[in-house]
């Protein structure tokens, strides 16, 4: 069976399943430079040129799936205007499934709605938001594999934290119930009424930005006390039906103006009261974990976790250390990124015996070709081993893009900015390149053979979505990779994983006995990755850029002669 998912709106994304292998998904914030977190944009002609690709045409396409969304304003259905797939010239408005803000028990997560535009002969289906993060996780753990049971948690930005079940020889899916009231949005709505933030109010970047600010700021447990307190006042005075989509959003609006009075009466410093808010989430997160894993003593004790608060990485590293849980997986496409995947997969449940997903984390758009004619660079032949010594010998950044895109919004290799980590200005130098804030870190790539001797724990880590400290005695070898608070987000890399970016790092490692480098994504600001070499060209922000075998220098900030000896160094070594 072979099926085509889209995800219509935020994070828009189109995906092709064929019997259980994901054969690509295109995110559109990765065609052409596409805006983060922009709507479907695909005209039919573009979809058909995109299956042609990949040698598939219209007529092999089995079932179009679309995923869920916000009800209307007007009532309860839900209608998205303007959607341009269908036609070059024209547009159609669709309907589509819920978003299952706040599950029922007798809610069915595999419940399939069917519609159908007459007027054009399309017919689709179509399931609940929260379906496709529930499947997109499963079906691509290694649980779905090994044909076991599991538990799969989905905090989403528009739903509270809801714990399922999974039962694979029966097919079934159970809704065990909410770990607390609060929308995954908090971690952009609460920020908002707080410095530095308060003037960025509605930026969903703010996330990932708090993720790392909370690191300046303190734990205080009298905080912490105030927030169960206001929690506890606010649901206590919600009148709503929990079955109202407003009643969680209410809850969570409620809680963030309580606390912000909180902190204005007891004049509480703002960064503060943002590490304490993570804290709070986290210890609710864990609370009700282990309450509902008690309470199910004869479950199978997996976890899938997704949704886009499965991004935090110190969530989900406390969780994975809590013990409540044997074993944990969070997809490298958690957040609505992976929703395209996520409602093919129901589709693949409902109506297929596969389960399992066959998929690579490289399956988004491969490099735009090169035009050599606008490009104002010095190109060169360039081996990984001579790209290693020019990031050894000259402590410059280097946009490395390779093959095809990675899925999800993390920079894994082939579409990164790699650089030395030694010195510990390169973080600031990186951010300067990013254009971002002093305090965001920089992400470490290492040999996941060496990752346990630099870090603690050092597991393998191919997806960048755990935290790991640096041990004592890295830690003034790899100033640029550590965070305020000692940690990194790691990525560990073997050779069947990515083999040109193993490659590279065993090259830098025989040079300088470092098994990692400094990784941040290749991107303009508010872009998804580059899509070709013209793009870094266009962007300007840094001297060399390495693509496909090639390297290309810039002949306004390095000197060519040096570069050619560079490369002529590494060539005789």
């Amino acid at each position: 069976m072979v099926i085509c998912g889209i995800k219509t709106t935020h994070d828009g994304a189109l995906a092709l399943i064929d019997n259980g292998k994901l054969i690509f998904s295109f995110e559109m914030e990765k065609i052409n430079n596409g805006k983060r977190h922009g709507t479907f944009c695909l005209s039919m002609k573009e979809i058909e040129n995109i299956l042609k690709g990949f040698n598939y045409a219209m007529k092999d396409i089995d079932k179009w799936v679309l995923d869920g969304w916000y009800p209307d304003q007007h009532g309860d259905e839900v209608i998205i205007k303007n959607i341009p797939f269908l036609f070059e010239n024209k547009t159609v408005d669709i309907k589509l499934a819920q978003y299952g803000r706040f599950m029922q028990n007798e809610t069915d997560a595999l419940d399939c709605q069917s519609y159908r535009i007459d007027d054009i002969g399309f017919s689709y289906n179509s399931y609940l938001h929260v379906s496709g993060h529930i499947f997109g996780a499963y079906c691509s753990s290694p649980y779905a594999e090994k044909k076991e049971d599991s538990f799969i948690l989905i905090w989403d930005g528009g739903m509270p934290p809801q714990l399922f079940y999974y039962e694979y020889q029966k097919n079934k899916i159970s809704t065990i119930g909410p770990l607390m009231l609060i929308a995954g949005n908090i971690y952009i709505g609460f920020p908002s009424k707080f410095e530095p933030y308060c003037h960025q109010a509605g930026d969903i970047a703010i996330a990932g930005k708090l993720m790392a600010y909370i690191a300046l700021g303190e734990e205080k447990t009298e905080i912490i006390e105030a927030y169960k307190e206001i929690y506890k006042e606010v649901v206590a005075e919600m009148k709503k039906d929990v079955t109202d989509p407003s009643y969680v959003m209410d809850i969570t609006t409620n809680f963030i103006n309580g606390a912000k009075k909180y902190a204005d009466t007891h004049q509480k410093k703002d960064k503060n009261m943002l590490t304490s808010l993570h804290a709070f989430l986290q210890e609710q997160l864990l609370d009700g974990l282990d309450k509902y894993v008690k309470k199910n003593k004869g479950f199978k004790r997996n976890l899938c976790f997704a949704g886009g608060s499965a991004l935090n990485i110190k969530w989900n590293s406390a969780i994975r250390e809590s013990g409540l849980f044997e074993s944990m997986w969070v997809p490298p496409f958690p957040n609505d990124a992976g929703s395209a995947i996520g409602t093919a997969c129901c589709e693949m449940m409902l109506n297929t015996n596969l389960r399992s997903l066959d998929w690579n984390v490289y399956s988004g758009p491969s490099l735009s070709t090169l035009n050599a004619e606008v490009i104002e660079f010095e190109s060169y032949p360039c081996s990984l081993k001579e790209l290693a010594n020019i990031l050894h010998s000259t402590n410059e950044p280097i946009v490395f893009l390779n093959g095809n895109a990675e899925l999800g919004p993390r920079a894994l290799g082939n579409r990164s900015i790699f650089a030395a980590a030694v010195t510990p200005n390169m973080k600031t130098v990186l951010n300067q390149v990013k254009n971002r804030e002093e305090y965001r870190p920089i992400a470490p790539i290492c040999l996941e053979e060496d990752a346990p001797n630099v870090f603690s724990p050092g597991t393998p880590d191919p997806y960048m979505l755990f935290e790991h400290m640096v041990r004592e005695d890295w830690k003034n070898v790899v100033p640029a990779i550590i965070h305020l608070d000692g940690s990194s987000r790691l990525q560990t890399v073997n050779q069947n994983q990515n083999k040109e970016v193993y490659e590279l790092l065993t090259h830098y490692k025989a040079l300088s006995g470092v098994p990692l480098l400094s990784n941040t994504s290749a991107n303009f600001k508010g872009s998804g990755f580059f899509p070709d070499v013209e793009s870094v060209v266009q962007w300007g922000r840094v001297n060399f850029i390495w693509s496909n075998g090639m390297l290309y220098a810039s002949k306004k900030g390095v000197s060519i002669i040096d570069t050619q000896e560079i490369l002529l160094k590494a060539y005789i070594e």
